[in-house]
């Protein structure tokens, strides 16, 4: 572990146009992946979704933190906890999924806890003396919302979320994408490295190829732009734009907040670790990512419609099933591309070879991995 980190911070003190890919036992040592754990995912905010997904009290999200089970509820007071989903008995998972609820019940002895995580009933414990029903609620830890994404970290210290990324607010802004409506949410499991699907995620090089046949038809390369301010330490981004015969991407003709240039300009901010989102005028699709070992990941997928644009759909049940479709074809190619791509990283022949300077975010990414992996070193 310690050469692989070694190349990693040698490696993300160099300028853009003498960098490589990382190398690739970044991706597939279990000792780099503890690390991770770690250092990045026990520490650092991990989005779990949207706010607008548990609208009222008592509605609820499930979402595993790494090895932490966590129940996303909108509580007795309107606002949205995070919490423990492990019953405080024999530690069985409380609930699955989402939906909305009075109480959680264990599914196991029926220990049943309310909306704000505090134990009402626990039959059978009357000869029990070390317990005590009234001292008992489930663990809760931060929970902050920006911009209508729910981000969640187990790092009492870390520094607000809103403070974090007070650099791309003026960027996003304009879009309003608080507004904008969940139209689904669902759980994926690829056979890859989370990197390898975060990387790409973050740059637009392969599109004309990888995605020819759906978004890539639609992509101006050489209209792609980043931020000439220089990288920053928790998020990366760029900007690019549709052509006019592509079917999303546009703002609608109800929209108007957003003026020229900006009305075909699709925003593709990346939060690390894992939050990467497409935000353009008319919709926004996200991915959320947790690591399972070196060669899987969760990935949590999701995307939302302006409200202007589903307010002008006549068949709305057809048009998010349309889009959703395109979507899961824009994945499914992924899937392709990162999944082979972490096969390749365990050739005994692959290298890491010289990023292009449409890879400059990946590059950002490099530098934020030595910042967390590396300290001390």
């Amino acid at each position: 572990m310690d050469k692989i980190l070694d190349s990693l911070k040698t490696l993300a003190c160099k300028p853009l146009a003498q960098a490589t890919a990382m190398p690739k036992g970044i991706y597939v040592s279990p000792e780099i992946h503890q690390r991770e754990k770690d250092n990045i995912f026990y520490r650092d905010w991990i989005c779990a979704g949207r706010a607008d997904e548990i609208p009222n009290i008592g509605d609820y999200l499930t979402f595993d933190l790494c090895d932490q089970p966590l129940l996303l509820v909108r509580g007795s007071d309107n606002v949205i906890h995070a919490r423990a989903n492990v019953c405080l008995h024999r530690m069985m998972r409380l609930a699955t999924g989402s939906g909305h609820t009075k109480k959680f019940t264990c599914p196991y002895h029926a220990w049943t806890y309310n909306i704000d995580g505090k134990l009402i009933a626990a039959a059978y414990m009357d000869r029990t003396t070390c317990f005590d029903r009234h001292n008992m609620q489930l663990p809760e830890i931060r929970c902050e919302i920006f911009h209508g994404w729910i981000y969640v970290t187990m790092n009492k210290e870390a520094v607000p979320i809103e403070n974090l990324l007070v650099d791309l607010v003026p960027i996003i802004q304009p879009y309003h994408m608080e507004h904008y409506v969940t139209i689904f949410r669902h759980q994926h499991i690829w056979q890859t490295n989370w990197k390898h699907l975060t990387e790409n995620f973050m740059e637009g090089y392969h599109l004309p190829v990888a995605h020819k046949n759906t978004v890539g038809a639609h992509f101006g390369l050489m209209d792609t732009t980043f931020d000439d301010r220089g990288s920053f330490d928790n998020f990366t981004y760029q900007t690019f734009t549709k052509s006019g015969t592509a079917p999303v991407g546009s703002a609608h003709p109800d929209n108007k907040t957003l003026q020229g240039k900006a009305r075909f300009t699709s925003i593709m901010p990346t939060i690390f670790p894992t939050h990467m989102y497409v935000l353009a005028p008319d919709h926004l699709w996200y991915l959320s990512l947790q690591p399972m070992g070196v060669d899987r990941v969760s990935i949590l997928y999701g995307a939302a419609i302006a409200p202007e644009v589903l307010a002008a759909q006549n068949d709305v049940d057809d048009y998010i099933a349309k889009t959703r479709a395109f979507l899961d074809d824009v994945q499914e190619e992924d899937r392709f591309v990162v999944e082979n791509i972490f096969k390749g990283a365990q050739a005994p022949l692959s290298t890491s070879g010289p990023l292009s300077w449409l890879e400059r975010e990946n590059h950002e990414f490099t530098q934020y991995l030595a910042r967390r992996l590396c300290s001390g070193r």
